[in-house]
């Protein structure tokens, strides 16, 4: 990853603001700094998360051990008085500077360790975004530069302007869009890969609920993944990854995590979670041993075409860059 190390886990923070049911700082503030003391230094937010208010929260929560931790935000999205405006972007230079500086307030920090463009903005050349963060790099506002859900020809052409150390995707058990086109690229340039949704929301823990159960503006609810038949296949499709977590004495999550762990030191997922013992749980996963039956087995049974439903609604994956 261009010289960034972090742990073998991360900790996608997005749900201590939003999406997943109440916030509960006080609890998801005892996550975070339970997270330090297991090893975990890696945590994921962006100016989007509220909007603004999950930086807040890690802005208060690692004032006093900033140079304990490493920091990754996003930028990219438009905004006005203070909500997102749809998934419409912005990436024009003058606006990733606003937007570092309202991230590093938040942030009470004076850098951002790794800055990735949250969406790509087609009404901007891929390569000003890059010269505009390889400047907030020597100023010493930014450490490390990545993207997010771009494909393999975005990444050659940033990469050719300032190295990209991290492409962040939703990457996981059952959704493997990546490995086609994207993963022999990083590899290729040795840029990391952080895979976002690595439990498939929460389906690959385990215990959910069809998404008519969950409650109003808990994002599942629109997954189609979660929803009528596409519930039921999916489930039946999840269940080697249960009934191998069951022959381990793991929890399923574990072994999705495991799996991804498995494909590489230059994967670092980052599961999401606002409760200590699913943190515990998430960190443990780099202990859980697969064999090379086990992984051939899980590749079969959730291979690309096994999972029903579109990850994202129409209107959001025309933001996605393939």
């Amino acid at each position: 990853m261009q010289g960034l190390r972090v742990g073998a886990v991360g900790l996608g923070c997005m749900g201590m603001s939003q999406c997943y049911g109440p916030a509960d700082e006080e609890e998801s503030i005892v996550v975070l700094h339970r997270s330090i003391e297991l090893g975990c230094d890696f945590f994921d937010t962006a100016e989007a998360y509220g909007p603004y208010t999950n930086e807040e929260l890690l802005g208060r929560a690692f004032r006093d051990r900033r140079e304990k931790v490493v920091i990754a935000s996003k930028f990219g999205f438009r905004f006005k008085n203070g909500r997102q405006v749809g998934a419409e972007t912005d990436s024009r230079p003058d606006s990733i500077r606003r937007a570092v500086e309202g991230s590093l307030r938040r942030l009470q920090s004076d850098y951002i360790d790794l800055l990735y463009q949250h969406r790509i903005d087609r009404e901007v050349p891929i390569e000003d975004v890059a010269g505009t963060v390889a400047e907030l790099v020597r100023e010493g506002k930014v450490r490390f530069f990545g993207l997010s859900e771009v494909g393999g020809a975005t990444l050659r052409r940033a990469h050719a302007v300032h190295p990209v150390s991290a492409l962040q995707s939703e990457y996981s058990l059952w959704e493997r869009n990546l490995e086609g086109d994207v993963i022999p690229v990083l590899r290729e340039l040795g840029i990391g890969l952080v895979p976002f949704c690595p439990l498939g929301r929460g389906f690959l823990a385990g215990g959910v609920k069809c998404a008519e159960e969950y409650p109003e503006g808990d994002t599942r609810r629109f997954d189609e993944r979660y929803r009528a038949s596409n519930y039921d296949s999916n489930v039946k499709a999840a269940q080697t990854l249960f009934n191998i977590a069951q022959a381990k004495g793991a929890r399923p999550a574990q072994i999705a995590l495991a799996w991804l762990l498995h494909k590489g030191d230059d994967i670092v997922p980052i599961p999401g979670t606002k409760r200590r013992i699913y943190l515990e749980q998430n960190v443990g996963a780099d202990t859980v041993q697969l064999t090379a039956a086990d992984i051939q087995t899980l590749d079969k049974a959730l291979a690309t075409g096994t999972v029903s439903g579109n990850r994202y609604p129409d209107w959001m994956m025309a933001g996605i860059d393939r």
